[in-house]
């Protein structure tokens, strides 16, 4: 069985969650993060990527 290589893209939040509306928060935990300066790596979909534009003042795509 031959197994696909997925994309991957990794996020670092750069914004504190503190003083942001509930539904960004939401958005955080979403994405695994929550901290200050976490890297996490997800899959490159349609899904993570509008989270993503969604918060652009709080998370960051990094190479």
């Amino acid at each position: 069985m031959a197994q696909s290589k997925k994309k991957t893209i990794k996020v670092k939040q750069i914004g504190s969650p503190i003083r942001r509306p509930e539904a960004q928060k939401k958005i955080l935990i979403g994405l695994g993060l929550g901290k200050m300066h976490k890297v996490v790596e997800l899959e490159d979909t349609a899904e993570v990527r509008g989270a993503i534009a969604k918060l652009p003042h709080m998370v960051a795509v990094v190479d």
